[in-house]
């Protein structure tokens, strides 16, 4: 099987997917800057319930991939390294909104986000550990699509200060970088197994994270 255009097939068998994620009305409406500060402060809630299982999920991901994907266990390294203390960023972010982190901090997820959640655990722990880079795609590409510019927006609509904003900024740059390494981190994924369940995953958690912003709005 040829890995070189992997990538590519990717984005295009998920075509579907990522349109039902992008046509989200919550999406949308942060767009264009009409998002109220309790809506931008649930999106950051449900961010952080997703976002404090990366590490782990990475770690998992390493310790479960064979020794003939040494070369992938390392890549995971490298995101480690990247993603460590995120979840803070989004409570911080939290905090500077007016509200209170240590509520959503030990606050249950929505349905949406527990599902995703437990599906990609089970996934990385009984199926196929590489299945996890179908999330990976998910969510950084949805940042480099839409995390600064809404950023931007919802900060002149609400009149918050911009270090209410840090996880978005921040994913809006750091993931076009991130991207760039995906890209080539998946490119140079041949078995056929490994890339239909990569496929898989990044359908099913498109699903479930536009979910997440339709209980929202």
């Amino acid at each position: 099987m040829n890995a070189a255009n992997f990538y590519l097939r990717l984005q295009q068998e998920t075509v579907q997917e990522r349109e039902y994620l992008l046509s989200s009305p919550l999406i949308t409406a942060a767009l264009q800057g009409e998002i109220t500060r309790d809506e931008y402060v649930a999106f950051l809630g449900q961010a952080y319930h997703h976002v404090k299982h990366t590490l782990p999920l990475l770690m998992a991901v390493g310790a479960r991939l064979p020794e003939s994907k040494e070369w992938l266990r390392e890549k995971m390294a490298h995101y480690i390294e990247e993603e460590v203390g995120h979840q803070e960023w989004i409570l911080n972010d939290i905090t500077q909104c007016g509200s209170d982190a240590e509520i959503v901090r030990h606050a249950a997820p929505s349905l949406p986000v527990e599902l995703m959640i437990g599906f990609i655990w089970d996934f990385v722990s009984r199926r196929n550990p590489v299945g996890f880079l179908g999330m990976v795609f998910v969510l950084e590409g949805t940042s480099v699509n839409v995390a600064t510019q809404a950023a931007d927006k919802i900060r002149l609509a609400l009149q918050l200060p911009k270090k209410a904003f840090s996880y978005l900024y921040s994913h809006g740059s750091l993931d076009v970088e991130h991207i760039d390494f995906f890209e080539s981190v998946v490119n140079q994924i041949d078995d056929q197994k490994d890339q239909d369940d990569i496929i898989h995953v990044a359908k099913i958690i498109f699903r479930l994270y536009a979910d997440m912003f339709r209980t929202i709005k």
